[in-house]
């Protein structure tokens, strides 16, 4: 779902999508970047909140010259709070992982993306490696302190430096 106050999908030529559920607590990594964002952004990038399921995540990035996905992720052996980001410059290449902290994951939204030419021209996806997946809201402390720096990362990779710093 599109934030209010972010631009209509028709405007924007780059789009940010928080994947998660903020009751499943570090799941909600991506969420939890995307309202660390609301005031950030610069004019005209939407952002938006999905459950990561790939229809909605195609939706919301078609027609985007660039779309950033944050999401949590699983990974053995784990190292909570870990960043890694990935550049899908070739559609149809995914990010080779799939190690997504939901039932389909990214690649499963590239592949069909790229197999209905639905992906928008870059693709990057900033992956926070979670700690906890149970019910309840919060972060765990080692997640909820990535969250700054993968809105940093973002802002970066959209060519925006915060007003004032973060």
């Amino acid at each position: 779902m599109a934030l209010p106050g972010s631009a209509p999908a028709d405007e924007a030529p780059s789009v940010v999508i928080g994947v998660g559920n903020e009751f499943r607590r570090d799941d909600g990594a991506g969420p939890a970047v995307i309202a660390r964002l609301r005031d950030l952004a610069p004019p005209g990038v939407r952002l938006v909140v999905t459950d990561g399921e790939p229809t909605r995540l195609i939706d919301a990035w078609t027609g985007a010259a660039l779309a950033v996905v944050v999401d949590a992720v699983r990974a053995e052996p784990p190292d909570p709070g870990q960043i890694h980001r990935f550049v899908v410059d070739q559609p149809g290449a995914g990010t080779g992982r799939g190690a997504s902290s939901h039932g389909l994951g990214l690649d499963d939204a590239i592949a069909l993306a790229a197999a209905l030419d639905r992906m928008p021209r870059r693709l990057i996806v900033h992956a926070i490696e979670a700690a906890d997946l149970t019910q309840g809201p919060g972060l765990s402390p080692p997640v909820a302190a990535a969250v700054d720096a993968v809105a940093r990362a973002v802002l970066d990779d959209l060519g925006s430096q915060p007003p004032g710093g973060m």
